[in-house]
């Protein structure tokens, strides 16, 4: 039994059916997909991304990648370019899947940025797959991590660790000279880390060098096609998905996960597992009853930390974004920010509970990245950014955080402002658009609560062993045959689906045991008799 039909969960069903399971997937929602969902709009004939949109986890993820979903249905596309950061003065900083073009174009804008950029894709070159391996694995990542260690010996290892631990802002002080460092900072800002946030640069350096070996690709014909292909292969080995009918209730006899209870009233036995791929302050004391848990979870759930809220927009444009600097266009995924020194004042803001002035702008070129998304000559685009879980002002107006319909306009409005600083003429281009707050995200998916889209904090005091309380950071719970499969667990955020396989691998691991147990035990009986 799995609950929740999100990437985690449909990979984890996967994993399991693979493995012989019987697997019955429930979904609240009544359609699989979770974050990873898509649908007609703006306009006509215009596709939007309910959320997600950019896949370069999913590209380099071990579990998403075994599943040969391009057997299914899945067909990736890659915009011409990755990613460009516009800068005010018309010039612009672009990551290309060329390492040779984007390094020449980082020289251009600052001498020896080129040498930089080239020093970080060796280093990835030396430790990507190490890494990738150890990322995606639950912790601690035995294997992996001494083959990682292997490779950069006690000296390389130590200043390796500091690297990682650099806040992006140092790392572009010690290695660049000109502007072209704001494609890491900018990398960084796709969670809820600041310029200054410990291990931000190695946040940064992640997904920039993802870029370069894998893309950002996007699934053709909408972000709903990866969730299609997965419910598919699905089908194809005997599970099946409830939408429409919540889960309410962790059914738990004896210390042991044995069924759960939806919201139709039916209750569904679990003979081996339950897998729960929701939010943990979903799952613990909700789901299942504080009474059946540990005392000292209570207290570390509370303790808990959100990644921050989230608000988007998605337009519907006549012809694509007038970018004022050249090289942006072909750019599949924008950010969007006057400087390093804006991207600091947005995160502090944010931190001290002020909707953002300027905010940081994550765009999606999404028709320059897949041409099905909108009539020819047109361009399917969104942009998202950051808000304060809890507003206490605005440094950039009056707006009070209830979002009401003055407020989505007026914020909206803003968003368009800060587009307009860098593409003059591109509210002209707009035939419509749609805005989703921070509770719509959440009334959409129970699991973004609040809006937030990682499951939790990226900083470091809650990842690895601290990811959802101080642990072991693996998927078991204290109650037998339960596991997380959310992001709320290790690795945490982004489609790649680990959280829920490494669940499906504990779960077939505790399933072995439990029935050797139960062997053990017939036996002594047999004995006995």
């Amino acid at each position: 039994m799995v609950v929740g039909a999100g990437p985690n969960g449909l990979v984890a069903a996967n994993v399991l059916a693979d493995a012989g399971w019987s697997v019955v997937v429930c979904e609240e929602q009544p359609e699989p997909g979770g974050a990873v969902r898509s649908g007609p709009g703006p306009a006509e004939g215009f596709v939007y991304d309910h959320c997600s949109a950019f896949y370069p986890m999913a590209a380099a993820s071990r579990a998403i990648q075994s599943l040969q979903l391009q057997d299914y249905g899945l067909s990736w596309r890659h915009a011409p370019d990755v990613l460009a950061h516009p800068l005010p003065d018309g010039r612009a900083a672009v990551l290309s899947r060329d390492l040779d073009r984007t390094a020449a174009a980082l020289d251009d804008l600052g001498a020896g940025d080129g040498a930089a950029w080239r020093r970080l894709y060796q280093l990835w070159q030396r430790l990507g797959p190490h890494l990738l391996d150890a990322l995606f694995v639950p912790f601690p990542p035995v294997r992996s991590g001494l083959r990682l260690a292997a490779t950069l010996g006690p000296t390389g290892l130590l200043r390796f660790m500091r690297f990682g631990l650099l806040p992006v802002r140092k790392l572009t002080d010690e290695e660049f000279t000109g502007p072209g460092s704001l494609l890491l900072a900018g990398c960084a800002l796709h969670a809820d880390l600041t310029p200054e946030t410990a291990a931000s640069s190695l946040y940064g350096w992640l997904l920039a060098m993802l870029g370069h070996q894998y893309g950002w690709p996007v699934p053709e014909g909408g972000s709903g096609q990866l969730t299609a292909a997965l419910v598919r292969r699905l089908k194809a080995r005997g599970g099946a998905v409830r939408c429409a009918d919540a889960v309410r209730q962790v059914v738990v006899r004896r210390g042991r996960a044995v069924a759960v209870r939806t919201e139709s009233g039916d209750e569904i036995p679990a003979r081996r597992a339950v897998l729960a791929a929701t939010a943990a302050t979903q799952l613990y004391g909700g789901l299942v009853s504080w009474q059946h848990l540990p005392a000292r979870l209570r207290d570390d759930l509370r303790r808990f930390q959100w990644d921050y809220s989230t608000f988007k927009v998605d337009w519907a444009l006549r012809q694509p974004v007038p970018w004022q600097a050249g090289g942006v266009a072909g750019a599949g995924t924008v950010h969007v920010a006057g400087s390093l020194d804006e991207m600091s004042d947005y995160a502090a803001q944010i931190s001290t509970g002020r909707v953002p002035a300027h905010p940081f702008l994550l765009v999606g070129q999404m028709t320059t990245a897949d041409p099905c998304r909108s009539p020819e000559g047109t361009e399917s685009l969104w942009a998202y950014t950051h808000v304060p879980r809890q507003v206490r002002g605005d440094a950039g107006g009056d707006l009070t955080g209830s979002w009401d319909e003055r407020e989505r306009e007026a914020f909206a409005d803003r968003i368009e402002q800060q587009l307009e600083r860098f593409a003059p003429g591109m509210r002209q281009l707009v035939i419509a658009r749609r805005i989703t707050t921070p509770k719509q995200f959440q009334a959409s998916n129970t699991n973004l609560v609040g809006g937030a889209l990682n499951g939790g904090t990226t900083a470091v005091h809650q990842q690895l062993v601290f990811r959802p309380t101080p642990g072991l950071g693996r998927p078991e719970t204290p109650i037998a045959g339960l596991y997380l499969a959310s992001s709320s667990a290790h690795p945490g955020g982004a489609v790649h689906g680990a959280c829920g396989a490494n669940a499906a691998r504990a779960a077939l691991r505790g399933a072995r045991a439990h029935a050797q147990r139960l062997g053990a035990a017939a036996a002594r009986l047999a004995i006995g008799s």
